[in-house]
């Protein structure tokens, strides 16, 4: 399990229903319980009583793994193939699903957690990659 400092950028995996698999992008405030859980303040979520306040939470270390590298993406040509598994960002935070097609210049992704096919911008997608063991797995298809 990773360790994280106070104001360290994180991405926070959400495990209630209906969001279940998608990561919000987070900074860390504390850590609570030498480092078993976090409070973090979120860049794009907002408090429900004062939408005007960043939301502020304490979530489990589990939850909590470092911001993505940045990923270079190639526009001139085709950038995420058919099935390659993606993130998008939708509704203020990443979730995964798989390219499964393209028009225009829109991709295709379907989320296997909702059973929704969405339309995307290439701008709004990222290569899927995971964290795990203390480093980050590519799940990129290879020809």
């Amino acid at each position: 399990m990773a360790v994280f400092f106070k104001g360290e950028k994180v991405e926070v995996c959400s495990k209630e229903e209906g969001f279940l698999g998608s990561y919000y992008e987070a900074k860390v405030i504390s850590s609570l319980n030498n480092s078993t859980r976090y409070k973090v303040q979120y860049k794009n979520l907002v408090e429900e009583e004062d939408q005007t306040q960043p939301l502020v939470e304490i979530v489990s270390a589990e939850e909590v793994r470092p911001m993505p590298p940045s990923v270079v993406i190639n526009r001139s040509g085709g950038v995420f193939s058919y099935l390659e598994k993606v993130d998008a960002f939708d509704n203020d935070g990443w979730w995964a699903g798989r390219v499964t097609g393209k028009r225009g210049l829109k991709y295709y992704v379907y989320f296997e957690t909702t059973g929704d096919e969405l339309a995307y911008d290439a701008s709004r997608l990222r290569n899927h990659i995971e964290w795990r063991d203390h480093h980050w797995v590519s799940f990129k298809k290879r020809f």
